[in-house]
């Protein structure tokens, strides 16, 4: 797949936007054309407040200034009524646009790899989800027709001022190069300051998500004060860019101003000249006089437009930035399907480095055969959960090989290869739904029935029918209305239903009581039979029915055997099986 280029300036943005924009293609059409015609009817205004003056009012001639009026009226009426509808259909527009702009991100973020998330705080991801998409919102629905208006209204104007004096014209147009020059220069700086407001704002929103995430370790280390000055560094980092970019914004309209006050000064001062000389009529300057302001109005709109706009593009460049991310499917992926899974693991002298030059894993050989319990064992730090996302192509080796039933992963394809496998991790997470549906998370298209199976496998069934609203009782966020037990258990309970070829398991029980672990034992017991197994062993004790124990140190396997064959060594693994014995027995320090 081609990737797109990268927007790196507001001309790439405004095309990658226009991507969008046109496939509302009929609703644009209708806005344009309802411009027109509102703009249109608005111009007529002047000509005819023009003609009545010089042709009834000035000559005292009553007969028809009625029917003027009439004709004045209706034209500003129905103006208004072609401007409300333009701005309905606008922002249906705006709408969808930002609608599918806001699915394509969150398409891609789901099909970006890992690594990306481990570089990227949350806080940021949904500042540009939210935020920025919502500032590209605005600027559709708000700035777009203006502009539109704003473009024909000078078109319009000018073509209808030619008609009237084009000495009076060419007057006006002298004041257009310092209107040129002012925007250029206020524009120029705020630009760069509502970027930087946007990063600014993704930052605050970055540590208020991570500190409202970690609130016990903040409360159980006295860090309540840290967070707030830190807070108030970033914050005041947004106030000043933000003060920045609003003062110049700010002084876009009093300086327009300023400067259409000394051109219509200038014209009335002209135009009462000319008529005094007899070169033109009275009417004809009135008439002119307004077009001036209808012409200088959307000069000055299009100022402060502009300065919105940088907002909305700011934001669009943030939201691009993501989705021009190489998704995990672009670098080499595989499209072989894995079906009919034996379960036999092999790792071929895989080595592998999440920074270059830092290696992680060294030349790791191994096998697992269908059925067979493999046991990781070893420091924080040696590679034990690296072999696991080596396993799942959360990352890509730098070389070996690693197969599934012969066959190298590289070469299947990735949601074929994950739909045989299931984890379950240390770190549990559900959603903010009920027990059912995220239990129903590992196969959505299971019945209830067999949700609830699954429950009853895993020792789920009999806590949760004992909450209020049983499998209906909704969850808080990641589940913080239950128990650390209960929560592993409900996680069990969604791998059994997926129903893998290959289990993980990041060992479970290392922070629940004893009664508790025991539960959350049978229920893998119940969840690895007949699987092909991986578990990241934190308690020795809870492997030593493992077909295979491999001790992993620096990147290497140091060691591997059964439990006794290990036991029997006296090496690495009976040292650690020893302090975890010692630390465990209430008679060890006697």
């Amino acid at each position: 797949m081609k990737r797109k280029p990268r927007a790196k300036h507001a001309g790439a943005t405004l095309l990658r936007m226009w991507g969008y924009l046109r496939r509302q293609k009929i609703g644009l059409i209708s806005v344009i054309l309802l411009t027109i015609i509102g703009s249109g009817l608005a111009l007529l205004g002047p000509y005819f407040i023009g003609v009545a003056i010089d042709d009834y009012i000035l000559p005292r001639n009553a007969n028809g200034l009625f029917g003027l009026c009439i004709l004045l009226l209706g034209s500003y009426l129905l103006s208004g009524a072609a401007s409300w509808i333009q701005t309905y259909v606008m922002a249906g527009v705006s709408q969808r646009t930002v609608w599918e702009m806001r699915q394509d991100l969150f398409n891609h973020l789901h099909r970006l790899p890992i690594r990306y998330f481990d570089q990227t705080t949350h806080g940021e991801l949904m500042s540009r989800t939210t935020n920025d998409v919502d500032n590209v919102s605005t600027t559709l629905s708000q700035n777009l027709t203006q502009l539109i208006s704003s473009v024909i209204t000078i078109v319009g104007s000018f073509i209808m001022m030619l008609t009237l004096n084009i000495w009076l014209t060419l007057l006006t147009l002298t004041t257009v190069p310092i209107v040129l020059m002012t925007t250029k220069l206020i524009t120029k700086r705020t630009q760069r300051l509502f970027k930087e407001q946007q990063q600014r704002l993704g930052e605050l929103n970055g540590l208020i998500e991570e500190t409202i995430s970690g609130q016990r370790v903040v409360k159980t280390f006295r860090r309540e004060a840290a967070s707030v000055k830190q807070l108030a560094v970033i914050n005041e980092q947004l106030r000043t860019a933000g003060t920045g970019a609003q003062h110049l914004s700010g002084m876009m309209g009093p300086s327009m101003n300023m400067i259409n006050h000394f051109s219509f000064i200038l014209l009335a001062a002209v135009g009462g000249w000319m008529v005094l000389n007899g070169w033109t009529l009275v009417g004809v300057v009135i008439s002119f006089l307004n077009y001036s302001k209808q012409f200088s109005r959307p000069i000055n709109d299009l100022a402060n437009q502009y300065n919105m706009i940088q907002s909305g593009i700011a934001g669009a460049e943030r939201v691009f930035e993501v989705m021009d991310q190489q998704t995990e499917y672009e670098a080499g992926t595989g499209s072989t399907p894995l079906t009919e899974v034996k379960g036999e693991v092999s790792f071929e002298h895989v080595s592998f480095s999440y920074t270059k030059d830092v290696p992680t894993l060294r030349d790791v050989t191994f096998t697992a055969k269908p059925g067979d319990l493999i046991a990781l064992v070893g420091p924080t730090g040696a590679g034990k959960t690296t072999i696991i996302n080596l396993l799942t192509r959360f990352y890509d080796i730098n070389e070996g090989r690693i197969a599934i039933d012969g066959h190298d992963i590289r070469d299947l394809d990735k949601d074929s290869l994950r739909s045989r496998l299931a984890i379950v991790l240390q770190d549990v997470y559900l959603f903010s739904d009920t027990i059912r549906e995220n239990i129903r998370f590992g196969r959505l298209d299971a019945t209830d029935e067999e949700v609830e199976a699954a429950a009853r496998l895993a020792n789920a069934d009999g806590f949760i029918r004992k909450l209020p609203d049983g499998y209906d009782a909704r969850l808080t966020a990641d589940g913080g209305n239950l128990s650390q037990g209960q929560r592993q258990m409900l996680t069990i309970a969604r791998a059994i239903l997926a129903d893998p070829a290959i289990l993980v398991l990041d060992e479970a029980t290392s922070s629940v009581d004893t009664r508790t672990e025991l539960h959350i034992q049978q229920a893998m017991s119940v969840l690895m039979k007949g699987r092909t197994s991986f578990v990241i062993a934190h308690r020795l004790s809870t492997i030593r029915e493992a077909s295979a124990i491999l001790v992993i140190r620096g990147g290497e396997i140091v060691e591997r055997g059964t439990h006794e064959e290990l036991l029997a060594c006296r090496g690495h693994y009976y040292e650690l099986y020893a302090n975890q014995f010692r630390q465990a027995s209430p008679y060890a320090a006697l």
